[in-house]
């Protein structure tokens, strides 16, 4: 029997002029998409802050994750997408503090530009609900 897909909008205008969702669950894996610090009408949080985009980014991130019964125990993998490498030690801190020992595996890599020209950090994650599985 196939898993229904479950997924989680927030409203932001990408969502709705891309085509996709915040987040998506299918059976115990949830994938969350690329996620900056923006509000449903699109303005930064913190625009000149890489350590506070990236906490607002994590934060959102979690209240998809728990709308699809996930929690950040369940993230597996992470991806950090910096506008400035030279600030990576600021989101890789905001990455630990909200992780802490849980260490899920993690790509940071410096990129040209994001969906907002005020945007410093972009954050992906994707988990898998332990409780799901087999002998979970």
């Amino acid at each position: 029997m196939p898993h229904q897909r479950q997924r989680v909008l927030t409203g932001t205008t990408w969502e709705e002029r891309n085509g996709y969702a915040r987040a998506v669950r299918i059976g115990p894996f949830v994938y969350v998409s690329g996620t900056i610090a923006a509000d449903e009408s699109g303005n930064i949080h913190a625009p000149e802050s890489t350590f506070l985009q990236t906490v607002y980014a994590l934060e959102k991130i979690e209240r998809a994750l728990e709308k699809l019964g996930a929690t950040k125990r369940d993230v597996v993998r992470t991806r950090i997408f910096v506008k400035h490498i030279r600030n990576q030690d600021d989101a890789g801190r905001a990455h630990l503090e909200f992780f802490g020992d849980l260490m899920p595996c993690c790509t940071m890599l410096e990129v040209s530009a994001l969906a907002s020209p005020m945007a410093l950090v972009e954050v992906e994650v994707d988990a898998v609900i332990a409780a799901e599985l087999p002998g979970g």
